[in-house]
């Protein structure tokens, strides 16, 4: 049995750390197993990448190498934390994967899109989602949610940009979405937490009951067979 990879993606301030933390109380309740990480990091070779990333330094060696580096962390994610718990048959949350990558690396970038392409088979080696949300908030109110979660804390990198770039990374997203819709849903996070968070339970309980049946179904065709 394999587990399911369901990721949260979403601009600065759109709650997804919150909906991740409530999302698996919600599963371990129900008696999943179930492992939270993040992006960039997650694994100690992807943290350290995450440092130099976050901190800007990574700037300065220029969009490509910057792309690379993501790959690099999320090929290390991958193999060490996301792919041995799907084995398991464990439920992953991550907060951003691949969408984020798009978004923030290649929606405004002079790298060709087929780098993008090329970076996302080889990193991911068919480890792709199987359900995306896509906590959607206006730009201004992330940015609000942002100041208050930092509070006298230092900014990192991309919050320190400006809002008609968030603005234009959560239109981003939505055409994700758009683009995409078995896999993704999106979820108006600006609502109350406690709406957004029963909102997602009931959409990963529909995702996860109809995964059993189709299971089920799998196994009795596979008995057909056998007799």
């Amino acid at each position: 049995m394999t587990g399911m990879f369901i990721t949260f993606e979403g601009g600065e301030g759109s709650g997804k750390t919150t909906q991740i933390v409530r999302l698996a109380e919600h599963l371990r309740r129900a008696g999943h197993n179930v492992v939270t990480t993040r992006e960039p990091g997650g694994s100690p070779g992807a943290d350290a990448i995450r440092h130099v990333i976050l901190s800007g330094a990574a700037e300065a060696l220029g969009p490509e190498m910057e792309a690379i580096l993501f790959a690099a962390a999320r090929a290390d994610h991958i193999a060490l934390v996301i792919g041995p718990a799907l084995a398991r048959g464990d439920i992953v949350l991550c907060d951003r994967f691949h969408d984020s990558t798009r978004v923030y690396q290649f929606l405004d970038s002079p790298l060709d899109r087929g780098l993008m392409q090329r970076l996302e088979r080889s990193t991911l080696d068919d480890v792709y989602p199987d359900l995306t949300l896509i906590l959607d908030v206006p730009a201004d109110l992330g940015a609000a949610r942002a100041r208050e979660r930092r509070g006298g804390g230092e900014i990192d990198r991309f919050e320190k940009e400006a809002e008609t770039l968030h603005e234009r990374r959560r239109q981003a997203f939505l055409k994700i979405a758009e683009e995409e819709p078995e896999r993704c849903i999106v979820v108006d996070g600006a609502q109350p937490i406690d709406t957004v968070a029963a909102e997602i339970a009931e959409i990963v309980d529909d995702r996860l009951d109809a995964a059993r049946f189709e299971a089920v179904g799998q196994s009795l065709d596979a008995s057909r067979l056998v007799r």
